[in-house]
C-alpha cells in the first residue's frame, strides 16, 4: 500500500481531531481542517428541528462581538433558508449545496439581498447528520467563492469521517437548561401584527407568501401546495390587497415585524 504526503497529513490531522473531541475548542479544530480543503470564510453548527435551530457552534465575529445579521436569522429568518426548508420538507443525512436546494427565484429575494449575500456571502454547503425523525446537526460552511464540484467531491469524500466525529461530538454537548423555543407562528404574528384588518390572512395565503418570500417561483409553490399555479396567483393578488402592499419588498418588510416580540 503506498501513501501519499497528503494521506499522512489528513490522517494525523484525524487522530489530532479525535483527541479533541471533549474540548471547548473541537468544532473550530474541525473546521480549520477542512479549510485546508475548501475555502470556508464562517460556519455555524445547528440542530434542526419543529422550532428554532439550536446554534452549538459559530465561527467567531471580527471584533468577537454578536453578528447582528445572525440574531435576525435566529428571531425568524431561518423560516426562509433554503437549507431550513428542505431540512423540513425531507430529514436526511448527506452533503447538500446550495444549488442543490435554493428555490428558482432564490437570488431575487429579498432574503437573499439583504441577509444571505451578507452574511454567507457566495456560496454554502451543509454536511447533514439526521439524528431521528425531528432533528438533524447540520455544519454549515460558508464561502465567498463558489465551491468548484472538486471541492464538493472531496467534501463528499471526506463526509463519513466528519459525520462520524459530529456524531461523537454530541455526546459532549451540554443540552439546553431551559425547554427548547417554538418557531414563530407566521400566522399568529402577522395577524397580530394586522390586527385591523377588517379581513384576516387564511392559513393557505400566509403558506404562499412565506414561500414568495423564500424564493419560490408560481410553480414550485404549486407543486409543493398540490395547487394549480393560477390558484397561486389568486391567493398572492389576495394577501396584497388585505395587507395594502404592492410587493414582495414590502411583504419582507411585514414578514420582519411579525418576527419581533408581541
Amino acid at each position: 500500500m503506498s501513501l501519499t504526503l497528503q494521506d499522512v497529513a489528513w490522517h494525523d490531522a484525524m487522530g489530532r481531531i479525535i483527541e479533541t473531541l471533549d474540548r471547548p475548542h473541537f468544532w473550530t479544530a474541525l473546521v480549520r481542517l477542512l479549510a485546508n480543503y475548501v475555502p470556508v470564510d464562517n460556519w455555524v453548527v445547528l440542530i434542526y428541528g419543529a422550532g428554532k435551530p439550536r446554534v452549538l457552534a459559530e465561527s467567531p465575529g471580527e471584533d468577537g462581538a454578536v453578528d447582528p445579521l445572525f440574531q435576525d436569522y435566529l428571531k425568524g429568518l431561518y423560516l426562509l433558508d433554503p437549507f431550513y426548508i428542505a431540512n423540513r420538507e425531507s430529514l436526511q443525512s448527506g452533503l447538500f449545496r446550495l444549488q442543490d436546494v435554493a428555490p428558482e427565484c432564490f437570488e431575487q429575494t429579498d432574503y437573499y439581498q439583504r441577509y444571505f449575500r451578507l452574511n454567507i456571502v457566495t456560496d454554502e454547503v451543509h454536511i447533514n447528520l439526521q439524528l431521528d425523525n425531528e432533528r438533524t446537526l447540520s455544519l454549515s460552511l460558508g464561502s465567498q467563492c463558489r465551491f468548484s464540484l472538486e471541492q464538493t467531491a472531496l467534501l463528499g469524500l471526506v463526509r463519513p469521517w466528519v459525520a462520524a466525529l459530529m456524531r461523537q461530538r454530541l455526546l459532549f454537548e451540554r443540552e439546553p437548561g431551559e425547554s427548547p423555543e417554538l418557531a414563530p407562528n407566521w400566522q399568529d404574528r402577522l395577524e397580530a401584527a394586522t390586527a385591523q384588518l377588517s379581513s384576516p390572512l387564511t392559513a393557505r395565503e400566509m403558506e404562499v407568501g412565506r414561500l414568495l418570500l423564500s424564493g419560490c417561483s408560481n410553480k414550485e409553490i404549486a407543486r409543493k401546495l398540490a395547487i394549480s399555479a393560477e390558484t397561486v396567483k389568486v391567493h398572492r393578488k389576495h394577501m396584497y390587497g388585505k395587507l395594502g402592499i404592492k410587493s414582495q419588498s414590502e411583504l419582507f418588510s411585514l414578514f420582519l415585524q411579525a418576527q419581533e416580540p408581541l
